[in-house]
C-alpha cells in the first residue's frame, strides 16, 4: 500500500475522484507495522538472551532460562503495540484525521455530556457483560489454550472498567457526535419505549461481537509459537533446510499474529482505529467463522486436507535441493501474508471496515492474504500424496483443499460486499482492477476484464459511529 493520507485527511474524502491509474492514499502508513515489527524483533531477542543480557549486566538471574512464559508473550504483544500507537501519533498524527470523528478544539461542559456518558456507560458495561456471560457459559472458553485467554481477561476486567469511566466522561466532550450505537444501546436499556436507532445498535453488538469472539482466540495462541521460538535451539534450526524453512514460517505466523492481536485490542477512535462498520451479511459471518474454532471445518473437521497426508518435509526429505526449492517458495508466500497483516498497523479485524489498506502487498492484488496463505497450503502439504490410501485418499485430499480454497474465495466476495459500500473502497477496487499485478494477470489469461464499478450517491456507506 502506499503511504497514508496526511493527517488531516479523511481516508475516504477523495478517493473516487482520483485518476484511475493513481492508487488511492492508504488509511495507514507503512511505517506503522514497521516499527511494530521491530518492536517485536527487539523483545524476542531480550527473551531469548536474557540469561546473557542479566550476566553481562552483573544480575543475578537466578538459574533460570529465557523468558518463554506466557506473561512474556503478552510482553512481546505491548512491544509490538507501543511503538505502533507511538508511531500513528507522533508521527502520522491519525488522531488529527477528520474521521476519528473528534474536534480536540471543542470542550463541552461536562454538564452537557454527563448523562450522555453515564447512558453510553450502561451500554457499555452491559455489551461487556454479555461477552463475559458467553465466555462463562461455552466450556470450550476454559479448556486448552483458551483457558490463558480467560485468566488474563478475568485480571484486566476490573481496571478496563475502572478506566473506561474517565476515558468516556473525557472522549464524549470532545467527540463531534457522541450519541453513537453505544448511547442508544444504553438509551434503549435504560429508557425503555424512548425512540433509537436500532440500526446503531446492530452495528454497535456486531463490532463487539468481532472484538470478543477475535481477541480471545488471538490472545489464546500468542503464548505457544512465543514460546517455542524463544527456546528452540539455533543448531536445531540451522540443521538442515526443511527446520531452517520451518522455523522462518513460524517466525513469519508470530509477526502475522501479534499485530493482528494489536489490532484486535485497539479499536479506539482517538486513534482513528475504530471500527467504522461490521459486516452486516450473514453468510460473511458463516465463511469466516467456518475458518477459526470451535466452528473450524479444516483442522479435525469435515473439510480436513491432510487425512493420510504429510507435509513436504516428509515428501522432499532426501533432496536437499528440491528441500531448499520448496522452503525459499513457503517462506516467501508465508511472508507476503504476514506483511498484508503488517500493512494494516493496529487496524487490523476480521469482518469489519476501519479504513482502506492500499499499500504493502495490497499494491499487487486485493486480497493477498488469502492467496498467498491458500497457495502457501497447496505447496506445503502436497495434498495429492499419502501415507496409505491410495490415489482415492489423495484425490479426496485434494478436492477437500480445494473446497478450502473456495471458502476463502467466498470470505473475499463477502468482505467486498460490505466494504463496496464505501466510496473510498470502490476508489481502490477500480485501481487495482486496472493496474495490479494480479487482476491484470487474471485478465490477460482469460481474457476478460471487468468493468469498473460505479457507485451510485443511495448506495453509498452512510456515516457510522
Amino acid at each position: 500500500m502506499a503511504k497514508s493520507a496526511p493527517s488531516d485527511a479523511h481516508e475516504s474524502a477523495s478517493a473516487p475522484t482520483a485518476p484511475a491509474d493513481v492508487r488511492p492514499r492508504s488509511a495507514v502508513s507503512a511505517g506503522v507495522g514497521i516499527v511494530g515489527l521491530a518492536g517485536l524483533v527487539s523483545y524476542l531477542l531480550i527473551a531469548r538472551f536474557a540469561p546473557e543480557i542479566a550476566a553481562f549486566l552483573g544480575i543475578d538471574w537466578g538459574g533460570r532460562g529465557a523468558m518463554n512464559g506466557p506473561n512474556s508473550a503478552i510482553a512481546s504483544v505491548l512491544a509490538c503495540g507501543v511503538p505502533m500507537v507511538l508511531w500513528s501519533v507522533l508521527v502520522d498524527k491519525v488522531h488529527r484525521n477528520p474521521s476519528t470523528g473528534i474536534d480536540w478544539a471543542q470542550r463541552r461542559p461536562w454538564r452537557e455530556t454527563l448523562d450522555i456518558s453515564l447512558t453510553k456507560l450502561a451500554g457499555m458495561w452491559a455489551t461487556w457483560g454479555l461477552i463475559a456471560l458467553t465466555y462463562a457459559t461455552m466450556r470450550y472458553y476454559w479448556e486448552g489454550n483458551y483457558a490463558f485467554s480467560m485468566n488474563l481477561l478475568e485480571t484486566v476486567a476490573p481496571w478496563l472498567l475502572l478506566v473506561s469511566v474517565p476515558y468516556m466522561l473525557w472522549l464524549d466532550r470532545r467527540t463531534v457526535e457522541p450519541r453513537d450505537g453505544c448511547w442508544q444501546f444504553g438509551r434503549w436499556l435504560i429508557a425503555p419505549g424512548q425512540p433509537v436507532d436500532g440500526k446503531a445498535i446492530g452495528h454497535h453488538l456486531r463490532a463487539w461481537a468481532v472484538k470478543g469472539f477475535f481477541t480471545a482466540f488471538m490472545l489464546s495462541i500468542v503464548p505457544g509459537n512465543f514460546s517455542a521460538l524463544v527456546t528452540v535451539p539455533m543448531g536445531e534450526v540451522l540443521a538442515n533446510p526443511y527446520m531452517t524453512g520451518l522455523w522462518a514460517i513460524n517466525f513469519l505466523y508470530l509477526v502475522d499474529v501479534h499485530i493482528a492481536t494489536v489490532g484486535y485490542i485497539l479499536t479506539l477512535k482517538p486513534l482513528d482505529a475504530h471500527i467504522r462498520t461490521a459486516n452486516p451479511y450473514g453468510m460473511a459471518w458463516v465463511a469466516a467463522l467456518v475458518c477459526y474454532p470451535p466452528f473450524i471445518l479444516m483442522s479435525g473437521g469435515p473439510l480436513d486436507y491432510q487425512v493420510h497426508g504429510s507435509d513436504w518435509g516428509y515428501w522432499l526429505q532426501g533432496h536437499e535441493g528440491l528441500l531448499i526449492i520448496w522452503g525459499v517458495v513457503l517462506v516467501l508466500l508465508t511472508a507476503i501474508y504476514s506483511w498484508a497483516t503488517m500493512a494494516f498497523g493496529i487496524r487490523f479485524s476480521n469482518l469489519t471496515h476501519r479504513g482502506v489498506i492500499t499499500h504493502g502487498p495490497y499494491a499487487f492484488t486485493r486480497h493477498p492474504a488469502y492467496i498467498s496463505k491458500n497457495l502457501s497450503w497447496w505447496v506445503g502439504s502436497l495434498p495429492f500424496l499419502v501415507t496409505a490410501g491410495g490415489w482415492v485418499e489423495g484425490a479426496r485430499n485434494v478436492v477437500l483443499l480445494g473446497l478450502v480454497s473456495g471458502v476463502y474465495y467466498w470470505r473475499a466476495k463477502t468482505e467486498e460486499k460490505h466494504l463496496l459500500a464505501d466510496p473510498a473502497y470502490v476508489a481502490y477496487w477500480n485501481w487495482a482492477q486496472a493496474n495490479a499485478l494480479v487482476p491484470r494477470l487474471f485478465a490477460r489469461i482469460t481474457g476478460r476484464k471487468r468493468p469498473l464499478i460505479r457507485l451510485e450517491p443511495d448506495e453509498r456507506m452512510g456515516p457510522v459511529a
